[in-house]
């Protein structure tokens, strides 16, 4: 079996390091920002006073998720080498809009090529300068531009193009449009695609009514089957890990703690460390979770008024009834397809994976 498909049969364990160091800054960050929008009562995050700093400090933590996924990535593959590459091409990566998926391959793209540079055969003296300089900056310099000019144009053609068909759809049927936006929401919680639902949704509310001064009934429809969507991925991860509480581990069910809070709230981060651990059990059962809470809020004509989500609104909502319950029903029906998808974790595996974590922890000095 050649060295690359060594490396790649190893992804799982590469991606689940990443995922082991990203979840403490999910529950640091999100949180913290969810406690301030929550006291903060405007429905969105603070930007003055002292809970206008505190929500940097959430923001930050937030901010650093997708960096320290492609780094911790880049180093389970590749050890001190991967780790500058991957931290900073994860970092160019959610400046560019590319999200957790970016971050995936900014980090696996970093492990492999800090892999293959690491074999290079130089003389013993000049090890050092090849693991220290050589190594790290031609391999930041390859992944950053690999994501700014190969990921990041495409990126922004698909959400141009993404926005211009949403206008599109926007005096259709507002059932299918619910469906749409509530799936594309829950696609990449928070990166481009569901940016693109929820700017949408928001330019939406912002055109108000001329006679009244207040964003029009469909406006307020189309922004509530947004809130909805943007809520159900971390909800339904955190209910996912106490319907379903031996198919996750000890981790995973910490995290959905942290993912239930957030999801109030509608931070959609929360169901980050699920969908990078395992996207095919996760992302396309959110979507078809997304997709019902949206065309329920859209049939039963909940409306937001807000540019925000979660129950945290519901309040201001008109018809909140309605709102909840399709927060509510496409929440559990996330959950339960999440715990279908997955299989029971034996007792073996869970000593297996304690044992995976604390090697993961244990950063060597050696290259």
């Amino acid at each position: 079996m050649s060295d690359l498909a060594m490396l790649l049969k190893g992804t799982k364990k590469h991606v689940m390091t990443g995922v082991s160091y990203m979840i403490p800054f999910a529950v640091a960050g999100g949180v913290t920002l969810a406690v301030c929008v929550a006291l903060g009562g405007t429905n969105s995050v603070p930007t003055e006073g002292a809970l206008g700093l505190i929500a940097q400090i959430g923001s930050a933590g937030l901010g650093l998720m997708v960096p320290v996924l492609s780094g911790y990535i880049a180093y389970s593959m590749a050890d001190r080498a991967g780790i500058a590459p991957g931290f900073i091409g994860g970092y160019i990566a959610n400046s560019i809009g590319a999200g957790f998926l970016g971050g995936l391959f900014s980090g696996l793209l970093a492990g492999i090529l800090a892999f293959y540079l690491k074999k290079i055969k130089v003389p013993k003296s000049m090890s050092s300068v090849v693991s220290i300089f050589i190594v790290p900056l031609v391999d930041t310099l390859a992944v950053c531009c690999v994501m700014l000019f190969l990921v990041g144009q495409p990126i922004a053609a698909i959400m141009s193009a993404l926005t211009n068909w949403l206008n599109t759809m926007s005096t259709g049927n507002a059932v299918i449009l619910g469906i749409i936006l509530g799936a594309m929401d829950c696609t990449d919680m928070g990166g481009p695609i569901g940016k693109v639902a929820y700017t949408f949704g928001v330019s939406m509310v912002g055109t108000v009514d001329a006679a009244t001064g207040l964003p029009s009934t469909q406006a307020m429809q189309v922004m509530a089957a947004v809130g909805v969507s943007c809520a159900i991925p971390p909800l339904a991860c955190g209910i996912s890990t106490l319907m379903f509480r031996n198919r996750y581990s000890s981790e995973q069910r910490e995290a959905g703690k942290a993912a239930l809070v957030m999801g109030c709230v509608s931070i959609s981060e929360g169901a980050i460390p699920f969908a990078a651990e395992s996207p095919l059990r996760t992302i396309p059962q959110l979507m078809i979770a997304g997709g019902l809470g949206g065309a329920i809020s859209m049939l039963l004509g909940a409306g937001d008024p807000a540019p925000w989500g979660g129950f945290i609104v519901a309040p201001i909502t008109t018809n909140p009834l309605a709102y909840c319950l399709a927060i509510v029903v496409g929440s559990f029906v996330g959950a339960i397809l999440m715990g279908i998808a997955r299989k029971p974790i034996t007792e073996d595996q869970s000593i297996e994976e304690s044992a995976d974590d604390d090697q993961i922890l244990e950063l060597s000095i050696e290259m």
